[in-house]
């Protein structure tokens, strides 16, 4: 059978980047000031992070059903005989949910990939997915892989500001208010579900150190059994300064050397609820070929 892969730019990868590397991508809308982009081809990361520094309204929003669809269907009449179609975790968004729904239509073409990722962990469950069907795997078997590899995966990530986690519900208008007083920091990490609270500290430094720390404790317990060929390290943000990337990129490379450590930035679709400036690091554990 010919499979195709497909994702969205939840994952950080590109419309461009997946045409590069045979692999279907969705450009997720971005709404400023009320009206629609869609990531990469009508707003980049650059533009978007202007967007934020003027303090436009910014809002994510999910593609219309009839796009999806029409997507789905243009895939299917290139040639293809099934898509294993990855998108963002179910615990951060509907889409997932809904896409499977209307999968079931489609007579058993379409799998629909629920792995619980998003970012640079979802990314790489992408390029697990062509690495599998490059090895003979077909859709049904891909889908159950990335499934039962949903939870090896681990990320922090830290923001500068909390106004879009406010606007978003994400915090409360007065703990926002006070931590931005008090110049308290919150790490964040994604597990597996959903955006949940891991540490609160007082600066970014601190909040760098504290990732570091939660990195290095992951690596010594959660992934201790799997040797470093099978684990992807990856650090991630929303700089507007490219010294600030590789000041953080660099930082993560001497605190776990002999891994590869590659930078992938945060998506449009997730900056719009962190800003500008943010950092993250992300443990995956990749499949076996």
């Amino acid at each position: 059978m010919k499979t195709a892969i497909m994702t969205d730019t939840n994952s950080g990868i590109t419309v461009q980047e997946g045409k590069e590397n045979g692999i279907f991508v969705l450009p997720m809308p971005v709404i400023v000031d009320g009206e629609e982009f869609l990531e990469g081809e009508t707003i980049n990361n650059e533009q978007l992070y202007e967007a934020l520094i003027a303090e436009k309204d910014v809002m994510t929003a999910q593609p219309l059903l009839k796009d999806l669809l029409e997507f789905w269907d243009n895939i299917l009449e290139e040639g293809y005989d099934e898509i294993v179609y990855i998108p963002m975790s179910s615990g951060l968004s509907g889409s997932c949910h809904t896409a499977s729904q209307f999968a079931e239509e489609y007579d058993g073409k379409i799998h629909v990939v629920d792995n619980h990722r998003i970012s640079v962990t979802l990314r790489d469950s992408v390029y697990d997915a062509k690495k599998l069907v490059a090895k003979g795997k077909n859709g049904k078997e891909v889908k159950e892989a990335l499934e039962a590899n949903a939870f090896n995966s681990s990320i922090y990530i830290t923001v500068q500001s909390l106004k879009y986690l406010k606007k978003s519900g994400r915090v409360t208008p007065t703990a926002a208010l006070i931590a931005t007083a008090m110049n308290i920091k919150p790490v964040l990490t994604i597990q597996g579900e959903k955006l949940d609270a891991f540490a609160k500290v007082r600066g970014m430094k601190a909040a760098y150190n504290k990732m570091i720390e939660a990195a290095r404790t992951d690596l010594a317990e959660r992934f201790s059994e799997y040797p470093k060929e099978r684990l992807s390290l990856c650090v991630s943000g929303t700089f507007t300064k490219e010294e600030d990337k590789d000041e953080w990129l660099n930082r993560v490379k001497d605190e776990f050397p002999g891994y590869e450590v590659y930078y992938a930035p945060l998506s449009c679709s997730i900056a719009c609820h962190v800003s500008v400036d943010t950092a993250g690091i992300a443990w995956t554990v990749i499949e076996e070929y």
